[in-house]
Parts: structure tokens; sequence; C-alpha cells
């Protein structure tokens, strides 16, 4: 395993450093000066996007892509080093057309979508005509749990009918948010198998029957393009919008969600580098009690720590993007779940320094600290709890250390001796 950043890499780096330099951070106070008012940049995102693609920086994330569709194709170890220069924006992942949740619905349906759903639903997305959003999360379940989801896709003749209540839809409020993919259970019968009971479907965001409820805030913030609560009642969708086969959106779910959790970890370890520069900096700058606070020794091992916690993780976040190149997602699971724990959790001790460092200053918006500490936060959910991530990981384990059994017992130094 090499972990240089290839020629290709590095080419593409150094263009997106001049492109966040040019058009991004001098466009990022005009953003959120809209996103305060409640209004998305939408004239200014889309002037940058057209940028974007006309330097070649766009579709950064997938490696799939055929010659025909627009785009850079990179393999997933390629992608990690602009994926984390992103990240220090949050919001200029968009204009490359490389956020969260298109990114992981341009992968489902580019493996699975029919030539019908391609030309509607992926083309726009490719090049970045509209959004979408994907729905899987339930507010009356422990959506952890998978199984437990209880919005119904039933076929009725030619249709599917939707019925239930999804929560924590991001992007569900953008302008361009055309339409949605819904997971639910399409088969209800009590011998069906529990991961086989489920299918996706495609719902466009003006079908009779569906609604936004409300943009939820999290952690007191509340996302522009919304983290929404979204009501099913009697929406009917063609059964052509169906994706895949029936029963299969557990496989689904799991295609779309590998190569996406690694995207967030990507960007996760460009906020950290963001928060570790903006607090050693700070710490040269400060005084207390007669000398800067970079004179501190506790502050000098929160700056040290904070560079050795982000090395690690890019490491590991970059075998885990190695792995899904050379061995697939499905190989690479335990590895995903790895830095989908350690980078969320980073994040909140990265970020908390840095914040203490700034004083009550950081917890204002001021600066990006508090924000990108209440993203970490939410991070040990999104995409699966902790828990479930800390689950998968021992279960493979412990599975080794089944197979081994005994293997070890002669390391194992006998009473009389």
């Amino acid at each position: 395993m090499d972990f240089r950043y290839s020629d290709r890499a590095q080419q593409m780096l150094s263009a997106l450093d001049v492109f966040m330099r040019r058009d991004i951070l001098p466009a990022n106070a005009e953003w959120h000066r809209q996103a305060a008012r409640g209004l998305y940049p939408l004239e200014l995102v889309d002037r940058l996007k057209r940028r974007a693609q006309s330097e070649g920086l766009w579709n950064l994330f997938l490696p799939g892509l055929k010659d025909d569709e627009p785009g850079t194709r990179l393999s997933n170890l390629d992608y990690a080093p602009l994926a984390e220069m992103m990240g220090r924006a949050p919001w200029a992942a968009e204009i490359f057309n490389c956020n969260a949740p298109d990114t992981g619905n341009m992968e489902l349906l580019h493996l699975f979508a029919t030539p019908p759903q391609y030309e509607t639903w992926l083309t726009p997305l490719l090049y970045g005509e509209m959004r979408s959003c994907v729905a899987i999360s339930e507010p009356d379940v422990a959506s952890s749990d998978p199984t437990n989801l209880q919005t119904t896709i039933l076929r009725d003749g030619d249709d599917y009918v939707v019925n239930g209540r999804k929560w924590f839809i991001t992007g569900a409020q953008h302008p361009n948010c055309k339409f949605a993919i819904v997971m639910g259970l399409s088969d209800a019968s009590p011998d069906a198998s529990p991961h086989a009971r489920h299918s996706m479907v495609i719902v466009p965001m003006d079908a009779p029957g569906f609604r936004i409820v409300r943009n939820i805030p999290v952690m007191g913030h509340r996302a522009i393009d919304g983290h929404c609560e979204l009501v099913f009642r009697d929406v009917r969708v063609p059964k052509e919008n169906l994706i895949g086969a029936e029963g299969q959106g557990f496989a689904l779910a799991q295609a779309r969600l590998g190569p996406g959790r690694v995207h967030h970890c990507m960007r996760t370890i460009g906020q950290c580098e963001l928060a570790l520069e903006l607090m050693a900096e700070r710490a040269l700058e400060r005084k207390t009690f007669g000398k800067t606070l970079a004179d501190n020794a506790n502050i000098q091992d929160w700056i040290a720590h904070s560079r050795l916690e982000i090395d690690q993780a890019r490491l590991l976040v970059l075998h885990a993007a190695w792995k899904i190149d050379n061995d697939g997602a499905k190989a690479a699971h335990v590895d995903v779940s790895a830095i989908k724990v350690v980078a969320a959790q980073l994040q909140t001790r990265v970020l908390d320094r840095a914040m203490q460092v700034f004083g009550a200053m950081g917890l204002t918006p001021d600066t990006p600290l508090a924000a990108l500490w209440s993203w970490g936060r939410a991070m040990r959910f999104l995409d699966g709890p902790d828990e479930v991530h800390l689950r998968s990981i021992a279960r493979a384990e412990l599975k080794k250390a089944k197979a081994a059994r005994g293997d070890n017992v002669q390391l194992f130094v006998p009473p009389d001796l």
C-alpha cells in the first residue's frame, strides 16, 4: 500500500486549491449572509457550479463514470485529498457536484437504474441540474435497525403506493430538489426474511400526498437546505420507479452508503485540519497572564494530540478508500465502520479543543468552530450511530477469534514452570 498521492491526484488538488482560494473563500461571506436570511444562495451556487464544470472539477467522486458522462473519473484514493479540501468550506462540495446526499444517489442509480430512470433522474444529477434526497430514517422506530422501518411501499396494479413518515432527510428543502429515494416495507408477510422485505422507489417531490412537514433544527442550527420531516399519504408512483427488484432495499442501501460514509470522513479530516490551523494561530496571538496561550504546556499538548489524531484518522480513511478501490465496498465494510466512528469522534475532540482556545468567541458564529463541532456530534448518528458500527467491528473480530480459537495456547506458560 502506497498512500502517496498520485500525480493525477496532486494535479487535481492544485487546481482545486486555486478554485477554493479564488472563488469559494471570497464567496463564503455572501453565502452565509443569504443563508442567515433563510434564502438558499442559488444564483451564487449555480454560477460557481458552471465555472467548476468548465474547469474539469466535476463529479470527482464517481470512479465508474462512463466516457460520455460529465466529470472526472477518480479512484476513491485519489478523491480523498480533494474531498478533504472541500470539507474546509462545508457548502463547497455542491459546487463540484460532490455533495451528499446526491453523491450516494448518483452511485446507486449508476449501479441499478433502468434506462428510463437513468435518463429522467440520473442524467440531470450528473449535470448538476437538479438535487435529490434519500428517505430512510423514521421518527417512530429505532432506524439504526432498518428492519424496524414501517413506511410501506405496496404494489397496486401498475403503481406502488407509499404511506409513512420519514425524518432528518437532508436536502429535501433545497430549491432544486426534485425527487426522493424512499426505502420502505414492500412485503409485510410475517414469514418473509427480515432483510428481504424492503424496497426502494423514486418519489417526485411534487407527487400528490407527499408533504414536507418541517425543517428540523440540529443542535440549534437549521440547515438552509433542510433536515426535514416528510409525510407520505397514499403517494402513488408508477411501478417503473422501483429501483432494482422488490426486496432488495437492504442491499441497495449498503451499496449506496459505503462510499458515502468515506466521503463524509474525508471532509471531516479537512474540517479538523482547519480547526487545528485556527487553534494554533489563536494560541500564538492571544495573551493571558503575560504570555501567549502557545506558551502553556496544556495548549501545546492539545495541538500535538490533534496533529497525531488527525494523521492517524487520515491514514485509516485512506486505507478504507484503497480497500474499496481494490476489493470493493462490501469487502471494506468493517474498514468503513471503523473510519465512521473514528472520524466523528475525532471532529468533536479537535473542535472542542479549538473552541476552548478561542474562548467565548469559539461559541459564536464569528468562527466556523461551533458549527463544525455540531456537525461532528451529528456525525455520530448520521449514516448509522457509533454503536452500530462498533458492533460490526466487534463481530468481525469475534468471527476471526472463533476461527483461530486455540492458536495461541502455546504462548501461555504452565504454572509448574
